[in-house]
């Protein structure tokens, strides 16, 4: 089956949303026992970005060598004079929003913050995505249905905070202004994404931004906490080659997901991000939670099925539109 026909399909974009945003769910307990395993303080901020860049970089080695193998480069007319300069700045681009800037943050907000709160604040991706979308494509409208389906998973994710994070404080900090700027700069990194996927390879272009970013991120923490700060052992080098394949294989598929459809369409999606991201925390951090996450998690569910029945349905009505 050829890769439009399955990130277009219904059922291949929901297995594929999934799978990436159970990736990107797990890696909030994930990041959390590699500060514990490496002995990552939360006021250790460059000796994070470090350990981010580690993740980064490999994970972008990981998808250059896959696309090397596969043998995917961008079209011969974009290599050739001046423009091989203008995909170097759109790669680096990329790379400085959708790696450098969300995760420079994301790791500070997350180490002042329990795994659970930094997986519910992730959800703001989802309105941030959806805004910056309308803003630079008006073909993204905001139907009542998705408006509903936004709102049902907005609630879900209301009670996934005030029912799971009793022993969290609720009020903002810095580590929340952190993980709010973190889903800002991911929302405006994967609708570029998705936008330069058009014309560049995504598994091409989404190796090069990683490994350029996860550069950035190591340079900028080693500048006080040097270039290798940690004692590895088995278990926080299995971490972070888990951290590592996470983010090779969850933006890999969450950009392909991007380039095959509307950014409406997909958007409810990460609202499983601090579902999955409390139910694995609550298992893996042993940090506490209630049965208030079946409830959101019904309301999340019934919230994509609702976004998707009206993305259906208007591609219905164009289609009958076009045969009358």
């Amino acid at each position: 089956m050829k890769a439009q026909k399955w990130f277009t399909h219904p059922v291949g974009m929901t297995v594929s949303a999934i799978i990436a945003t159970l990736l990107w769910g797990s890696a909030m307990p994930a990041i959390k026992l590699g500060y514990e395993a490496l002995g990552i303080g939360s006021d250790a901020a460059n000796e994070q970005w470090v350990f981010a860049g580690y993740r980064f970089a490999l994970a972008g080695i990981m998808l250059i060598l896959l696309t090397a193998c596969m043998n995917r480069r961008p079209r011969t007319d974009l290599n050739r004079s001046g423009k091989s300069r203008r995909v170097g700045w759109r790669v680096t681009r990329l790379a400085v929003i959708q790696t450098f800037l969300q995760y420079i943050f994301f790791y500070i907000g997350l180490s002042l913050s329990t795994g659970m709160k930094g997986a519910i604040i992730s959800g703001a991706t989802c309105f941030f995505q959806m805004i910056v979308a309308r803003m630079v494509d008006r073909s993204e409208s905001f139907t009542f249905g998705k408006t509903l389906g936004l709102c049902l998973g907005f609630v879900g994710v209301i009670i996934v905070t005030f029912s799971n994070t009793a022993d969290a404080d609720m009020s903002f900090g810095i580590g929340d202004v952190c993980l709010i700027l973190s889903a800002l700069f991911g929302a405006i990194g994967n609708v570029l994404a998705r936008y330069e996927a058009r014309e560049l390879p995504v598994l091409w272009l989404t190796g090069r931004q990683m490994a350029l970013g996860g550069v950035g991120l190591i340079i900028v923490g080693a500048w006080r906490a040097g270039f290798a700060p940690f004692q590895w052992d088995a278990s926080s080098l299995m971490l972070l080659f888990y951290l590592a394949f996470l983010s090779a294989a969850g933006f890999s598929l969450w950009n392909l997901i991007m380039k095959y459809n509307q950014v409406g369409k997909v958007s409810m999606f990460l609202f499983l991000i601090p579902l999955f991201g409390v139910l694995l925390s609550a298992w893996l951090l042993n940090e506490s939670w209630n049965g208030g996450t079946l409830a959101a998690l019904g309301l999340v569910v019934a919230g994509i099925i609702v976004v998707n029945r009206s993305s259906s349905g208007k591609a219905a009505r164009k289609a009958i539109r076009r045969a009358v």
